[in-house]
């Protein structure tokens, strides 16, 4: 709330270098702050007296808006990329997987990785295990699980997370 919105008596008032004034009633405040061509803005409503502060709202709101989006461009969005494996994979089909394993979690996304069982794979989960712990130990130095191994209907799925430095 600015100015004519803030309904207290007495405000807790601080003024534009940023000293505290003391206690003052809201006229006196109003008037403070148009003396100095600023505005009178309420920053902490919920103090007993409220906490007002003398300034200009609309550089206030400027450097406020400046300061969130340049935090929007900085922030990593983290995707979840899956990368399939099959029961009975051949070598190099499985290196060029691991491959993009290893490339998801250098460019900080995490990776899903899943073995799909066809007919009467499924009888035989443990070699899916055993395909998802040896992609688990050869990439140990970029990840951490987030999820171990687990069998979800025909689809043994484990997630990896790239490691924070």
């Amino acid at each position: 709330m600015i100015n004519d919105e803030i309904r207290a008596k007495e405000v807790r008032l601080v003024g534009a270098e940023g000293e505290q004034i003391g206690i003052t009633p809201i006229r006196e405040a109003l008037q403070m702050a148009t003396d100095l061509n600023l505005d009178l803005v309420n920053v902490a409503p919920q103090a007993k007296p409220p906490v007002c502060r003398i300034m200009d709202y609309g550089k206030f709101r400027y450097e406020q808006q400046k300061k969130d989006k340049e935090a929007r461009k900085n922030q990593k969005i983290v995707d979840t990329k899956e990368v399939w494996f099959r029961a009975n994979i051949d070598e190099h089909d499985y290196q060029t997987k691991l491959r993009n394993v290893v490339k998801f979690l250098k460019e900080g996304d995490k990776v899903k990785c899943s073995v799909r069982f066809r007919g009467r794979e499924i009888a035989h989960a443990s070699i899916g295990q055993k395909i998802l712990e040896r992609v688990k130990e050869e990439v140990a130095e970029h990840s951490t699980i987030e999820r171990h191994p687990k069998l979800e209907g025909r689809s043994m799925i484990m997630i990896l997370a790239p490691k924070t430095q």
